[in-house]
């Protein structure tokens, strides 16, 4: 019977934390410009990535370069997707997708080209 009680408790705070949750969009400008910039920011910074993957595959080599590093990030950035696609949140999924796909192109460099 406990575990019941705590598991309704559980229900009835959550419902309270979501009608916390302020409409959308917002009424705060500032708000409603973050959340249109975002998007440009999240294809703008995995962008800041292709000139690492010019290199690699440019020159053929990747000397210097972490295997075990980008290894890391392209598993953080799964985790991302992960999360963005089960919260449905857009910026979180365009931004670690783009992420994803210039990471395999570093690791897939690191590996050929050592």
């Amino acid at each position: 019977m406990a575990q019941d009680s705590h598991g309704l408790h559980h229900f009835h705070r959550r419902k309270r934390i979501h009608k916390l949750h302020e409409s959308y969009p917002t009424k705060d400008p500032l708000k409603r410009f973050m959340d249109k910039a975002i998007y440009v920011v999240g294809v703008f910074g995995p962008l800041m990535t292709i000139p690492q993957v010019i290199k690699i595959w440019g020159d053929k080599t990747a000397a210097g370069v972490s295997l075990l590093s980008w290894v890391s990030y392209l598993f953080v950035a799964v985790f991302w997707v992960v999360y963005g696609v089960m919260h449905k949140e857009k910026p979180i999924i365009i931004t670690y997708s783009t992420w994803i796909i210039l990471e395999i192109m570093v690791v897939a460099g690191i590996i050929l080209y050592r």
